[in-house]
């Protein structure tokens, strides 16, 4: 199973072609689910778990591996579905999500594919505000279920989406400062627009890459002279149609678009690098979520801009 994950390096060479490879794995049933290869640092057969007093039930323990300890979550109960019946012979998917290392207990993996962020759609409107799928796609004509981990998390671990008082205070004037959000996922779209809230910015939310990239054509197609209306792009990296990589190359090639200040703002913290940063040509990267540290980022963007428009 290590074998799957070989080559990490050259999946990097996917950054800014809108592609990915999804681990596709399941729960109870037949039904394929994926997950992003970027995030995943191993799988294993479910280890020996020992069980922690007083956890939330989708916490099936936790495992000691190489002196750290992580938890493990029977994703299918996560999810709303029937708990893992048999640990034994189940698999434990690691993976590196918001600042935070976590099992994933699975029933079975599959095999790791590479597709196109095109390929990767919404999940059907139908779906409710209680789903936890954040997109879906098509393999070999099954249906494949993208997880919102981000929400599933928020409800397992909890976040903090309040600002400390010492950034409130002590960022500048912003009340005309505006930022365009893409984000798939509700739970994260909530926790941004809950920070720049407290900041008095004001905020435009959009589902995806292309809706985002689609509304700031329209936008500078009213007034080329975006940046003095607008004054960032936060863009999380993996959503359906086109990811955060690809938006953030468009922009940068757009005439009217290219000097936006872009934030890119994913869960992809363990991998993610300034390389990577510097090859879409994105002004900064900040792991989810830290209310604290995304406010300073916006407080410091918005102040740059300020100062770049009083210079014009």
């Amino acid at each position: 199973m290590a074998g799957m994950l070989d080559g990490v390096d050259k999946r990097t060479q996917l950054v800014g072609e809108n592609r990915l490879e999804l681990l596709l794995f399941r729960l109870a049933g037949s039904q394929l689910f994926g997950i992003n290869v970027f995030k995943v640092q191993e799988v294993i057969r479910c280890p020996r778990l020992t069980s922690v007093p007083n956890s939330k039930l989708v916490v099936k323990g936790i495992a000691n591996m190489r002196g750290r300890t992580i938890p493990v979550i029977d994703l299918g109960l996560a999810v709303g579905g029937p708990p893992m019946e048999q640990q034994e012979g189940s698999y434990v998917i690691i993976a590196d999500y918001n600042r935070t290392i976590q099992g994933f207990m699975v029933n079975g993996v599959e095999r790791i594919v590479n597709m196109n962020w095109e390929e990767i759609l919404p999940p059907p409107k139908g779906s409710g505000t209680n789903s936890y799928m954040t997109a879906v796609t098509r393999v070999d004509d099954k249906l494949v279920e993208i997880i919102d981990v981000e929400k599933i998390l928020s409800e397992v671990v909890g976040t903090v989406d309040t600002i400390s008082e010492e950034i409130i205070e002590g960022g500048s004037a912003v009340s005309e400062a505006s930022i365009l959000v893409a984000d798939d996922s509700s739970v994260a779209r909530r926790q941004i627009k809950r920070t720049l809230d407290q900041l008095g910015i004001s905020s435009t939310l959009v589902n995806d890459g292309k809706e985002a990239l689609d509304v700031l054509k329209d936008w500078a197609a009213e007034d080329p002279d975006i940046a003095r209306h607008l004054t960032m792009v936060i863009s999380d990296v993996e959503m359906p149609n086109m990811d955060g990589y690809t938006l953030t190359t468009e922009i940068r090639r757009d005439p009217l678009l290219k000097d936006l200040y872009v934030i890119l703002h994913t869960s992809l913290s363990g991998i993610f690098n300034q390389t990577m940063v510097e090859k879409v040509g994105a002004d900064k990267f900040i792991p989810k979520f830290n209310a604290d540290e995304l406010a300073q980022a916006v407080l410091d963007a918005v102040e740059h801009q300020d100062k770049a428009q009083a210079a014009r």
